[in-house]
């Protein structure tokens, strides 16, 4: 057998294109997968490949039976036209051609001569056919095999003439499960500890942290953030879904139902608050809400971003490079990723109201407290039923208004940047950006003879937060001023004509109270004026009064209507043109924010009716009406006994003691979520994917080169879903173990984790990957399940040390011939500081926090505009990294530098990077400071009575292990040099140590041996 140095020697002169470290010992027959189809895929697919739009010269060389019929004559090299095009020299005949920026090795083209000799057998590309578990092979020094993953890299390390490492000493074993399975490295006390390696492992993943931990590979791969993202940034509340994250993980949730609860838990019989929430999964894409730009546009985006992260975050496949276009390398048609699109078409853009364990314990008792009340209501008035009946009786029978829909066409320059999108209701939603103050103003041409009044009907709808039918975060509005006029049909500006309004009433008016401090600039010079209440104040002339609908939590969500009656009847003769004018002026100081106080969806209709007013009668409850008693649904019937005892005067005291009860409720918290739309949104195929560029309909369907949909199914969401987990499912169980490996040993087992497709690299490990993938189906897809196996083997518990044959063979660690050794990432960077030092919160869960961070962040022009950053000061300011609020345009510094991704787009692979940067942050960074100032104060509090013990104790806090002498004497005489320049006032003791118990002068030595310690690279370092 040749030396690996040899052999290595003759792959690198292959080419980047060649998988690494592959035996080409001339005897063995050539691999299509692993050494051809890598060439064909790199240097002619983007010409020849799948995509029909672009193919040169009709050829295609990923099909076998074009690729005989045109350029390869199996088992003659020398009769095939393509080795003529890759010998040739001249510039029109060679294949790649010049221009190309391609060219093949000559050891290249020789292997494909090779391949073509012996018969030129083609397979289909190793990700699209599903994994068979492989029988496990017996290697020769199977005394060193813990578990089957030891008899798959072993058979590879004898293969290339190399043995394991040994394995690590139990301390950096320990520490090395700590941050693998949490994030985190053991603390001395839970070194000492006698706990055998088994038993380490499963007391953490067994831990809240293991979700905390493993959430976060999920949450860069579903562009988790805080935040909307583009130009104005503003926040969002999104926490609830990535604490479902990991909960689902802590229970172990199987991988399968993991992803179908988030494509489409919505659509789960009876689905729970939970499986709603797990759909942000793909609403977390980013939102636009810069003024002028088109929603529909942003909309599209948003669902490229959504497919891109199925591909990349479930699949493994580059799908978006269909979206204008066939695939040039996979076969994915660009038919194919508009079918798959259409699963996902459907959906509405708003927000539902959510609510955490606590705040639903307070709703039920709210919701138990009003039914007792109602029930006794009815056991005191054994009549009520009759009387109800007679109400309902004469509701039917009163006469109501007629109102005729007004058309109406917004002027674009009084919109304030808004777009206003007709809908089949003759109503009108507000989408795009959001101004915190406004005042759009709409034409109509009047449709009646005569118009006595306009009514204002304020609608709910799915795209809007907390479903409307407001645009503010809670879904509320507060109209300022509802103003009608006239002008002649020419449109001069001479002839308008504001005309009075006599009257306004609603279908709630509550009483006045001040705006909410949220909307008060706190810069503002002036003191707040502005009020908000009843109806009237909507036609009062005054800028700082406005009717608001918001009559608190739990009943706020609702369409409401107001009706405004003219001073005096207005003639069609005379009317022109009408102008009506709807003034938004109590939202906020800036428009970064969510600071909109602006009606969403809404519809205007008018009447010749004298004596118009508002129905009181809420519509849902009118829609109730219309259904037979009999037939109704006893939450009907309570919908109905709500509204009517509303109505009862003698009832007055139980209506109090209810509407008491609700000022208990809780307000809960805006999540986005895939909402279904009915009747469902038309997909069509959009020219290279421009959504001004639609052509034809297209209808749900997932690409045929993979496994079909079962028969029968029905082509919906919650199909696709299952469709996308299935057990024959070639990418789906191979994508995630190879990211779970990713995560142990820096890189996957495939290095490509976005693209298993053929521009992706092979497997290093094919028969282990395929045996891991199957093993982990046939085990419930049990995460918990595949780490357990992964950190029992012996593979995994080689020591890091490497040899210099090894670093120059290997760099990598492909092989796998030692453990893991690499930069730990940015939560498990800080994370570890706090723990160190003592400060590290064990909180699960909960909203995001706000840890020290430079201001001028936050501020023009760092930031397009002004945001919202209330550092923490208590406790929060000291949670786990995985909860800190991240900005997508001004991410938190300390995790930006440790490779965090900023959550734009779906990430499956992180860098990692040791930079100076980095030093000067762990040295630096306010926070970090302040773990070494802690550091420093527990050392002197708990460390022992003397220098040595003392810096044992820092020293295992931070690295696990006792010091060794060396490192011991370097380590004091830094202290005692500390201590010298502090009594000669080299240093300011006082700001060293900041507040402190202990001795100023012996804190501040002790933090600056804290700075180091947290700072050296085996602390920032798993190995």
């Amino acid at each position: 057998m040749k030396s690996l140095r040899t052999l290595v020697n003759a792959i690198a002169s292959c080419g980047s294109l060649c998988a690494p470290l592959l035996s080409l010992a001339e005897e063995e027959r050539v691999d299509f997968q692993r050494q051809i189809r890598p060439l064909l895929s790199a240097n002619c697919f983007y010409c020849h490949g799948p995509e029909d739009e672009h193919r040169e010269a009709k050829l295609r060389l990923d099909d076998p039976v074009a690729a005989t019929a045109e350029v390869i004559v199996p088992g003659k090299p020398e009769e095939s036209e393509i080795m003529f095009r890759l010998r040739s020299a001249d510039p029109d005949k060679i294949m790649p051609p010049p221009d190309s920026g391609k060219s093949l090795q000559r050891e290249e083209i020789e292997l494909i001569r090779q391949w073509i000799g012996e018969g030129a057998e083609y397979k289909e590309h190793w990700a699209f056919v599903p994994p068979v578990r492989g029988k496990v092979p017996l290697p020769t020094g199977a005394v060193w095999v813990r578990n089957p993953i030891d008899a798959f890299v072993l058979k590879r390390l004898e293969k290339e003439g190399l043995t394991p490492s040994p394995e690590a000493d139990s301390m950096t074993l320990r520490r090395r499960l700590g941050f693998d399975l949490i994030g985190l490295p053991p603390s001395p006390e839970e070194m000492d500890e006698n706990a055998s390696h088994a038993d380490a492992v499963g007391r953490l993943l067994n831990s809240p942290a293991y979700g905390e931990h493993w959430a976060r590979m999920w949450l860069d791969a579903a562009r988790y953030a805080d935040s909307n993202g583009y130009e104005k940034d503003s926040p969002r509340e999104a926490w609830f879904y990535r604490d479902w994250v990991i909960r689902s993980l802590n229970d172990d949730m199987p991988y399968d139902r993991f992803v179908i609860e988030q494509i489409a838990g919505d659509l789960l019989p009876d689905a729970t608050q939970e499986q709603i929430v797990a759909t942000g999964f793909l609403r977390n894409s980013m939102i636009n809400e810069e003024g002028g730009a088109d929603p529909e546009q942003f909309r599209v985006e948003a669902m490229f971003d959504r497919m891109d992260a199925i591909g990349k975050g479930v699949l493994g496949l580059t799908v978006r490079c269909a979206q204008c276009h066939s695939h040039k390398f996979d076969p994915i048609k660009h038919e194919d990723y508009y079918a798959m699109f259409a699963f996902l078409n459907n959906s509405a853009e708003g927000s539902i109201t959510v609510y955490s364990d606590e705040q639903q314990r307070e709703r039920d008792q709210v919701l138990e407290g009003v039914r007792m009340i109602e029930s006794e209501l009815r056991a005191r008035h054994p009549d009520w039923e009759t009387r109800m009946t007679r109400w309902e009786a004469e509701v039917k029978a009163a006469p109501l208004t007629e109102w005729k829909v007004l058309p109406l066409t917004p002027n674009d320059t009084a919109a304030g940047g808004q777009k206003f999108l007709p809908q089949e209701d003759g109503s009108y939603l507000a989408q795009g950006y959001s101004p915190s103050k406004s005042t759009p103003v709409f034409q109509a041409r009047n449709p009646l003879a005569e118009v006595t009044a306009f009514r204002l009907e304020a609608l709910r709808d799915a795209n809007l937060p907390r479903q409307g039918p407001g645009r503010s975060m809670t879904g509320m509005f507060a109209l300022t001023e509802f103003e009608v006029g006239t002008r002649p049909l020419d449109g001069k500006e001479s002839g308008f004509e504001k005309r009075p309004l006599a009257e306004a009433t609603a279908d709630v008016s509550p009483p006045t109270r001040p705006i909410d401090p949220y909307f008060v600039d706190p810069k503002g010079k002036e003191k707040e004026k502005r009020v908000e209440g009843p109806i009237e104040y909507a036609i009062d002339g005054k800028a700082d009064t406005a009717w608001s609908i918001d009559v608190g939590a739990g009943r706020r969500n609702v369409s409401r209507q107001a009706v405004f009656r003219l001073e005096k009847p207005l003639a069609l003769a005379e009317a022109g043109e009408l102008e009506i004018a709807l003034s938004h002026q109590h939202g906020g100081y800036n428009n970064n924010d969510n600071y909109s106080r602006g009606v969403g969806r809404f519809r205007i209709s008018v009447t010749d009716d004298p004596f118009a007013k508002a129905d009181l009668v809420p519509p849902e409850v009118r829609a109730i009406l219309a259904i037979p008693r009999e037939q109704r649904t006893g939450e009907q019937a309570g919908s109905v006994f709500a509204y009517w005892r509303t109505t009862v005067p003698e009832f007055a005291e139980a209506n109090a003691k209810i509407d008491a009860l609700y000022a208990d409720y809780p307000d809960g918290h805006a999540q986005f979520v895939l909402n279904e739309l009915s009747p469902a949104r038309k997909t069509h195929l959009l020219g290279r994917g421009d959504f001004l560029s639609p052509k034809e309909e297209v209808a749900p369907g997932v690409p045929s080169f993979l496994h079909p949909l079962p028969e029968g199914a029905p082509h919906d969401r919650l199909a696709f879903a299952r469709w996308l987990v299935a057990r024959d499912s070639p990418t789906a169980a191979r994508s995630i173990v190879n990211r779970v490996w990713q995560g142990y040993f820096g890189i996957g087992l495939v290095s490509t984790s976005e693209d298993l497709g053929s521009q992706g690299e092979m497997p290093s490990h094919p028969e282990l990957l395929d045996w891991l993938a199957v093993e982990f189906m046939e085990n419930g897809w049990s995460l918990k399940h595949l780490h357990r196996l992964i950190v029992m083997s012996a593979t995994y518990r080689q020591s890091s040390r490497v040899t210099r044959e090894l670093q120059e063979l290997d760099p990598e660690n492909r092989l796998l011939a030692r453990g893991a050794r690499f930069r730990l990432g940015a939560e498990a960077v800080r994370d570890g500081a706090l723990l160190a030092s003592g400060l590290l919160k064990r909180k699960v869960g909960g909203p995001s926090v706000h840890p020290p961070a430079p201001r001028f962040l936050f501020e023009p022009p760092a930031s397009y505009g002004y945001k919202t950053w209330d550092e923490d000061t208590g406790p929060d300011r000291y949670r786990r990294a995985l909860y800190t609020f991240q900005f997508r345009s001004a991410q938190y510094p300390g995790q930006q530098v440790f490779d965090a991704p900023t959550g734009e787009v779906s990430c499956v692979r992180r860098p990692i990077s040791n930079t100076p940067l980095q030093a000067l942050t762990t040295l630096n960074e306010p926070l970090f400071f302040e773990c070494a100032r802690a550091l420093a104060s527990r050392t002197l509090r708990e460390g022992g009575a003397d220098d040595a013990a003392r810096l044992d104790y820092a020293f295992r806090r931070c690295l696990t292990r006792p010091p060794e002498p060396e490192e011991s004497a370097t380590l004091l005489g830094l202290l005692q040099k500390q201590r010298e320049r502090l009594a000669a006032g080299a240093l300011d003791a006082a700001k060293l140590a900041g507040k402190t118990d202990g001795a100023v002068a012996e804190t501040a030595a002790w933090v600056a041996v804290a700075r180091v310690l947290l700072n050296l690279d085996e602390t920032l370092t798993k190995q």
